[in-house]
């Protein structure tokens, strides 16, 4: 994986092979951090990677900026690879262990932009737990928004403070906002 843009643009990281993940494409991550940034001054979010996996969306938020993400995994080794990638870096990444969904439950901070990447195996009525968690205990800011990456298969149009969704190879990303 690698770096897009910022103060580590085209730099390259290499996770360990063993670890259970999927990282969002190069081409994919490009084209949701051109969203991004027309709606953000990245320097100013705060951030929450869920299903943060090898980091690759936490280590793009810090190089462009971003002083508060928070990365949140299940997985040992990929919240490892994290802290010891962003200490490298010197990236101010805060990791935590945890299981998302209990994450959601107990946190009582708020971000600007929520990003998950779910297992795109995970059950559709399990995704759909995702959004709705946020919204019930409102984790987003005013002006927020949350991106969930998901299979083809996959629709949340249906879903409440859905916005769109755009298609990139073989993801999709799906918008929620609460709109004025």
């Amino acid at each position: 994986m690698r770096i897009i843009s910022g103060k580590y643009k085209g730099k390259r990281l290499n996770a360990p092979k063993n670890l259970p993940v999927r990282p969002t494409t190069d081409m994919a991550k490009e084209a949701l951090f051109n969203i991004l940034a027309n709606r953000f001054f990245f320097e100013d979010v705060a951030v929450f990677d869920l299903f943060s996996g090898t980091g690759n969306i936490s280590f793009e938020f810090a190089s462009r900026g971003a002083q508060h993400i928070t990365a949140v995994d299940v997985n040992s080794k990929c919240a490892q690879f994290i802290s010891k990638t962003a200490t490298a870096l010197d990236f101010e990444i805060s990791v935590i262990k945890s299981d998302v969904f209990k994450f959601l439950e107990r946190t009582k901070n708020k971000a600007d932009i929520i990003f998950a990447d779910p297992p795109y195996a995970m059950e559709t009525p399990l995704l759909r737990k995702i959004p709705e968690q946020v919204f019930q205990n409102d984790m987003l800011k005013e002006g927020g928004l949350m991106v969930i990456e998901h299979g083809l298969q996959i629709n949340l149009s249906d879903q409440e403070y859905f916005s769109e969704s755009r298609k990139y190879g073989s993801s999709v990303f799906s918008f929620f906002e609460k709109l004025a």
